[in-house]
């Protein structure tokens, strides 16, 4: 077997909204002429879907009955609406290959073109699709020019950005933060305080999981988890938004457990920190084995979104006040991750950058 460069691993899917009814209908929000009328959770199972494909024929390369699960979305930056009235193209290739994961890069345009989102998916290949299945070894790729190998340059860079966020999680408020979140407690104790409490800003939602729902693997296909997540997670933004809240950013989605047929899910959905126009929510996944036996975290997601008038300029919303020390920790986690996803990007139709004080 030859060497590989990205370039071979290319994967592409178009979306014909324009010219098939019954598919626009389905990507549509309201059957009404509105700015950005795309259902972004129905994009999400498409750019999984596209992921899984494009990571399992490279692994199946090396090993034909090789399976390949979603680990995370390692960021998804929307940088112009979208809308069902013109077709959307969704190109895939590999970026990196370690020894047992892949990093899929994704670019959404539509046919004009116009750039709609950059999307990194981390997949990993194993050797069967039961409990008991075992990370495999993938081919490596040879990044031939420029271009490719500043993409096999940056997939390490966002990794180690990931985990230096997890460590400052873990890291006590600086003085700016402690200030900020000082004034958020103190507004509390003014008899006329009227402000959006924390606590009183998450929703919920239960369901259980079909057969139709589940992927090769028979388990249950990660792009509809993640768009029950961000469906959720969408409502919950609206109880913040005084417009409508359109999606920014997909920060970060982990995957820890495989969601299994007959399982019982549980999801919750937070809005944690808002900023300008910017609103985070946090969104988590439990999931609940039929028998009862087995419960365990699925899914944590973070999603940004912000709130837009109606001509789709952007419009600030009120802050959220946390009032406990667990609600004190997502409000800081929110907000480093929003400065640090507003430190990232350049320019973009949702202007987050550079972030602004609470």
């Amino acid at each position: 077997m030859g060497s590989m460069r990205p370039t071979d691993t290319s994967h592409e899917i178009h979306l014909a909204l324009s010219q098939d009814p019954a598919l626009r209908r389905r990507f549509l929000v309201l059957n009404e002429p509105i700015p950005g009328n795309m259902r972004f959770g129905i994009l999400l199972e498409q750019l999984d879907w596209l992921a899984a494909e494009t990571a399992l024929e490279h692994a199946r390369r090396a090993a034909p009955d090789a399976h390949v699960v979603t680990a995370a979305v390692d960021e998804i930056v929307v940088r112009h609406p979208a809308d069902a009235d013109h077709d959307i193209v969704c190109r895939a290739r590999l970026n990196r290959v370690g020894r047992t994961s892949m990093e899929v890069g994704i670019r959404v345009e539509t046919t004009e073109p116009c750039h709609i989102a950059s999307c990194y998916f981390t997949m990993v290949a194993r050797d069967g699709d039961t409990a008991e299945a075992r990370s495999i070894a993938v081919p490596p790729l040879e990044a031939a020019d420029e271009l490719e190998r500043h993409r096999v340059e940056r997939a390490p860079r966002r990794q180690a950005a990931w985990r230096a966020r997890l460590a400052a999680a873990a890291e006590p408020p600086s003085r700016e933060e402690f200030d900020l979140l000082s004034a958020l407690h103190r507004a509390q104790e003014d008899d006329a305080f009227d402000g959006l409490l924390a606590g009183k800003l998450g929703i919920e939602s239960w369901e259980r999981t079909y057969p139709e729902q589940e992927n090769w693997s028979k388990v249950i296909f990660g792009g509809y988890i993640m768009r029950r997540a961000y469906e959720l997670s969408s409502l919950c933004a609206e109880r913040i938004a005084p417009r409508r809240p359109v999606i920014a950013a997909v920060n970060r989605v982990n995957f820890f457990h495989p969601v299994q047929i007959g399982d019982k899910l549980h999801i919750t959905a937070r809005a944690v920190y808002t900023e300008g126009p910017a609103i985070c929510v946090e969104t988590s996944i439990q999931r609940i084995s039929r028998d009862r036996t087995a419960s365990a975290l699925s899914n944590s997601c973070l999603f940004t979104f912000v709130n837009v008038r109606p001509e789709m300029t952007l419009e600030d919303v009120p802050p959220i006040h946390p009032a406990t020390y667990a609600e004190d920790a997502r409000w800081l986690d929110a907000r480093r991750n929003l400065h640090a996803l507003a430190a990232r990007m350049r320019g973009g139709w949702l202007g987050l950058g550079p972030a602004r004080g609470a």
